[in-house]
């Protein structure tokens, strides 16, 4: 777990509820926060699985890949789970991608981070 100070901010990347389908969220910028970031995937009950991670992208419009952050696959109970990362470690952009088969599945998904001082 991360302290964050108190230049700190928290961002929804999806607020969603959806059928058998893939939630994409917009491209985020990292380029204005230091440390480690914090995204937490919270699922309500639903049906059928969901299978949430993680990409990466230099411009945020293509080159979008794996960043090699996936959340466990969630199924029909209500979780909350968390991934953290060194904001360096990424490239500039990230977005979350969630793969719903069945559905539907009450979502939401935000990041947490620290801005850098100027």
């Amino acid at each position: 777990m991360h302290n964050f100070p108190g230049n700190s901010t928290s961002t929804a990347l999806v607020v969603s509820a959806s059928q058998a389908s893939t939630v994409t969220s917009a491209a985020f910028d990292l380029q204005p926060y230091e440390g480690f970031a914090l995204v937490a995937q919270n699922k309500g009950t639903g049906t059928g699985t969901l299978d949430g991670k993680l990409q990466h992208s230099d411009d945020g419009v293509s080159g979008w890949v794996d960043a090699g952050l996936a959340f466990a696959q969630a199924s029909t109970t209500a979780n909350l789970q968390t991934l953290s990362f060194d904001t360096k470690a990424l490239k500039r952009y990230v977005r979350y991608v969630g793969t719903i088969v069945t559905g539907p599945h009450l979502l939401s998904v935000t990041l947490t981070g620290a801005k850098k001082y100027l």
